[in-house]
């Protein structure tokens, strides 16, 4: 049987998913007294699309909205809830009241003082149906908010949830900029002027991204000039970019970790940044095709591929094998349920039940004259995806089917082929929430257009479950609802969970202040500063 191997390097000395941070020549740095100055310049494989916090589900924007845009609680480096824009809040016996106090003096970035107003603007337009976002059903579980005063911010639901406070965690929206306007059209999808840290100077189609720091931060300016974003959608690309250096911060492949490891120059220059990410990638299919609605096909497909194949071949061991939604470090992970074995004989089996043979003699599958012809469409520029569908597609043709891979570029792959539901099987990946609910992509009324749950997957008994799990807050009634649904995600196959992978990233030693915590890198990029002696760019 061919092994897949894309590298020839596998570096066997490594901790295992444990959070390895690697600081090369910048340790020196730390006892200089911070500076304003200079600029952060790094990539991304896929442009922006909209800046309205909740309007657009894309890395890309959501990294611009989430510093532009703040919410009244946040996670700290701990994965703890703290205050953001809110100073403090109560909670009712009861459960379903908050009560936020604001901080006083805060502002836009155009000046114009922040309130309780803009607390309430932002509730009715995230439960407003009309408005196109993914994200608007945990506002329309409120049943009441209201401003006290210009200082205090009140909400009541209308029965306990699990994830009401980090709710508004989400962005705050502006009032006097976005009261009466069509979202589809309005400045704010191409500007910002948010309380966040940084704010958009200028961004360039398919170009560039550039943030610039907001003098009227709370926290006061970021010291960091400017946030820089290169739209790079191929990754040998940004890698070569990185050599040059015209890249201070890149996302690295796990190939390229290899190969910059072996580069004294970028040895030299850059840290080296390994830690756990909090995503798994995974094969989705639409079960609206009739081949993929037969739960048979789905189960084979998953015994026909090797998950291990995948971590030693790709992922070169920087991952481990994914069972469902959840990373098996977090609470609401089943250890029961275990990931489909690679048997590719009960694959075909399967396959044969579900009317599937090999008729022609030919290699390929066939049912009522259609050959068994599998499309899979992934990304364009993320080389791991791309690479995990050679090695289905390998897999998938030692048991009978034919699979077709086609790469999309990343605005396009959205638009014209998820949110229509346009496409057979993906390769993708999702943000695993620090909150296990999981009703944005798995509930049954999520399958409209826009909407995150694309592969239209239907389950009365998952419906009821994440129910029962977000409307707790009980430990032990949110476990045994997840326990069971990762026993049905086993039974339905709507994705083979692939795996979990790490991030690997490498930064400029010449800035200072990147610290890996249980959060991950970056939480406190306003606090990052570059020495006078190694400032690069100016104002």
């Amino acid at each position: 049987m061919l092994k897949f191997n894309f590298s020839r390097l596998i570096w066997t000395g490594l901790a295992y998913l444990g959070v390895v941070a690697i600081s090369l020549g910048g340790s020196e740095l730390m006892a200089q007294n911070p500076i304003n100055g200079d600029s952060l310049v790094s990539a991304s494989i896929g442009d922006a699309t909209n800046f309205i916090p909740g309007l657009a589900s894309d890395t890309a924007s959501s990294a611009v909205a989430g510093h532009a845009y703040l919410g009244l609680v946040k996670y700290d480096q701990n994965l703890e809830i703290v205050p953001d824009l809110a100073e403090s809040w109560e909670v009712s016996e009861d459960g379903l009241t908050f009560t936020f106090h604001l901080k006083p003096g805060l502002t836009w970035a155009d000046g114009t003082p922040f309130s309780s107003a803009d607390c309430v603007f932002t509730w009715k337009l995230m439960s407003d149906p009309d408005t196109p976002t993914a994200y608007g059903e945990p506002f329309q579980q409120i049943a009441k908010a209201e401003a006290l005063d210009d200082l205090t911010f009140q909400v009541t639901y209308k029965r306990v949830m699990a994830r009401a406070l980090i709710t508004w965690g989400s962005g705050i929206l502006p009032k006097h900029l976005l009261e009466g306007q069509d979202l589809d059209s309005s400045p704010l999808a191409r500007q910002t002027f948010g309380t966040g840290p940084f704010q958009l100077e200028s961004w360039e189609t398919a170009q560039r991204i550039i943030l610039r720091a907001n003098e009227r931060y709370w926290e006061g300016r970021p010291y960091l000039d400017r946030l820089i974003t290169k739209i790079i959608p191929d990754m040998a690309t940004q890698m070569m970019e990185l050599t040059t250096g015209a890249l201070d911060e890149m996302s690295l492949e796990p190939d390229q970790w290899f190969e910059a490891n072996e580069n004294p120059q970028l040895k030299q220059q850059f840290n080296f940044f390994r830690y756990p990410a909090f995503s798994y990638t995974y094969l989705g299919f639409n079960l609206k095709d009739p081949r993929l609605a037969d739960v048979r096909v789905r189960r084979a497909i998953a015994l026909a591929i090797d998950k291990n194949e995948l971590i030693e071949g790709v992922l070169l061991g920087f991952g481990l094998v994914a069972n469902g939604p959840f990373k098996p470090d977090m609470w609401a992970y089943n250890p029961n349920v275990k990931p489909y074995p690679y048997e590719p004989q009960e694959a075909q089996k399967l396959l044969a039940e579900a009317g599937w043979v090999d008729t022609n003699r030919d290699g390929v599958l066939d049912k009522e004259g259609q050959n068994f012809v599998l499309t899979i469409m992934t990304n364009q520029g993320n080389r791991v995806r791309e690479q995990t569908g050679l090695v289905i597609q390998a897999r998938l043709k030692d048991v009978g089917i034919e699979v077709k891979l086609l790469t999309i570029e990343w605005a396009a792959f959205i638009n014209d082929f998820l949110d229509k539901r346009n496409f057979e099987a993906v390769i993708m990946g999702w943000t695993v929430p620090l909150d296990p609910d999981l009703f944005d992509v798995w509930n049954s009324t999520k399958i409209n257009p826009g909407e995150l749950n694309f592969i239209t997957y239907q389950n009365p008994e998952v419906d009821q479950l994440i129910d029962q799990g977000r409307f707790s807050l009980e430990r032990e009634v949110r476990k045994a609802s997840y326990d069971r649904l990762q026993e049905i995600f086993y039974q339905d196959v709507p994705y083979v969970f692939l795996f979990v992978p790490e991030n690997l990233e490498v930064l400029s030693n010449r800035i200072v202040g990147p610290h890996v915590a249980p959060i991950g890198l970056g939480y406190n990029i306003n606090r990052w500063y570059v020495p006078k002696d190694r400032q690069l760019y100016q104002q």
